[in-house]
């Protein structure tokens, strides 16, 4: 306990600082991917998706964020065997590892996946730091099962969802009018799919628990307003004869366009809600430990205080805006080119594939989801649409995210382990 006393100040301003850190790479890389689509579709400008992807980012953070990441405090490594001076020092690697990690990616242009980048780091100071017997092992096959299954799955769905699009739409007599005519069917399935999302994983974090029930009733009301506050909007859009002389399709892409400012928002208030935790989760811990003065019952499930949710949140923010750009640029212009039909099939597949894995129990990554549909929409336009150098270069980046998580989070344990104890 005298540890904690000691230096519980200094090391409380050095986690806050670590994980500030943290959640500044999972704005400048994570959040990247959620808005990539839009940006590369031509349906935002940079500018417009930093400042959407501010607002509903942070709202989803700080609203729906609440509640502090079982998979990483608990799932992962047991915290029972797990003295709370190297619970400390441990999830303080883990945030600065990850985030170095992060950090690397994002100066690449890479997307990975920060939730593997922190499981990986806490697997890292757990098993080499620790013991061995301090991780949960039996966690780690689903984990690496999602890297293969929710590319693959969210690619199908992406393939399905741009094939009906070209059939319902593009490749008809009047595109346009059958355009206005199901794009507010894909606004209600976007509503929809991301409401439930959202009440299913986010709500409960802010005290406010629903039934399944409850939750697809709200999720169905949520996207009838979606689709009513769409058709408003496409009222506003005309057929445009000349945009349409230069590219046959550009009135439709206009429609499209609108459908893909509500994919944009509603991705980044689910993706706050969700993975602000990746960088709130550990610090969490950590503050729960030092304010508890070392006592066994950090263990246990605890709020995350609300100054933590707002410095994650705050850290996301700044993120996305200092350096998000380079991943942007990689989801939305360097796999495949997208346009907004593509586009709104890529953030819908992602969408969809979360719900449905999130339903199992899979652990998944926004990052490996959104990449898979947009390579799903490459492939819908044949393989020579993929930039196959680019795809490379990101699944080689993947497959070395949890080691080099592991890897630096061994290495400033043992730095920090030297410096405190």
């Amino acid at each position: 306990m005298s540890f904690i006393a000691e230096y519980g100040f200094v090391l409380l301003v050095l986690a806050c600082a670590f994980g500030f850190f943290m959640a500044w790479g999972v704005g400048a890389n994570d959040v990247a991917n959620a808005m990539g689509t839009s940006v590369g579709s031509r349906a935002l400008t940079i500018k417009q998706a930093i400042i959407v992807a501010m607002v509903f980012e942070f709202c989803g953070a700080y609203l729906a964020g609440g509640e502090v990441t079982e998979t990483i405090k608990n799932g992962i490594v047991d915290a029972e065997v797990i003295s709370p001076d190297l619970m400390v020092l441990g999830m303080m690697s883990a945030l600065l590892a990850a985030g170095t990690w992060l950090m690397i990616a994002t100066m690449k242009g890479w997307p990975v996946s920060t939730t593997h980048s922190i499981i990986g780091a806490v697997i890292g100071f757990a098993a080499v730091g620790v013991s061995t017997d301090a991780v949960h092992w039996d966690a780690i096959g689903p984990i690496v099962a999602s890297w293969v299954i929710t590319p693959m799955l969210s690619g199908i769905v992406a393939f399905g969802l741009f094939m009906s699009v070209q059939k319902l739409i593009i490749n008809t007599d009047d595109p346009f009018i059958n355009a206005k005519r199901f794009v507010p069917l894909y606004m209600f399935l976007t509503g929809f799919m991301v409401a439930l999302m959202t009440v299913t994983k986010g709500l409960k974090h802010v005290g406010l628990t629903l039934s399944d029930g409850q939750g697809i009733l709200l999720a169905f009301a949520i996207g009838v307003l979606v689709m009513l506050a769409g058709i408003a909007l496409l009222s506003r859009i005309k057929l445009d004869v000349e945009a349409d002389r230069t590219f046959h399709y550009a009135s439709v892409e206009k429609v499209f366009a609108v459908l893909m400012i509500f994919t944009a928002c509603s991705m980044a208030f689910a993706h706050g809600a969700n993975d602000v935790a990746n960088a709130v989760g550990p610090l969490a811990a950590v503050v729960g430990v030092i304010q508890s003065g070392g006592a066994a019952e950090i263990a246990a499930k605890s709020a995350v205080p609300g100054w933590v949710l707002l410095l994650g949140a705050v850290g996301i923010v700044i993120g996305l805006a200092t350096y998000g750009y380079k991943v942007i640029a990689t989801i939305g212009k360097e796999i495949t080119e997208l346009t907004p039909s593509r586009g709104f099939a890529a953030e819908l597949a992602t969408a969809t594939t979360v719900v449905g894995a999130s339903a199992i129990g899979l652990p998944v990554s926004t990052t490996h989801t959104l990449v898979g549909a947009v390579l799903g929409i490459g492939i819908a336009r044949g393989i020579g649409a993929l930039n196959l150098g680019v795809v490379g270069s990101i699944f080689m980046s993947w497959l070395i995210t949890l080691p080099a998580g592991a890897i630096l989070s061994i290495i400033f344990f043992t730095i920090l382990r030297a410096i405190f104890v």
